[in-house]
């Protein structure tokens, strides 16, 4: 159940990252917008696989 509820906040945590970045940066440059939605997906899974998969 723990770790169920890590992975709910850290993917609340992604979602609020990429809409404050979205909204604070790239509000009119689309391209810009998606790879750096990439780029934040991307750091999260990493930081995923190497703290949370193996706790």
């Amino acid at each position: 159940m723990v770790k169920n509820l890590s992975i709910i906040i850290f993917l609340l945590a992604m979602v609020a990252t990429i809409v404050l970045a979205d909204l604070i940066f790239f509000r009119h440059h689309f391209w810009e917008r998606l790879m750096s939605n990439i780029g934040i997906v991307l750091i999260y899974i990493s930081i995923y696989l190497v703290f949370i998969k193996n706790s």
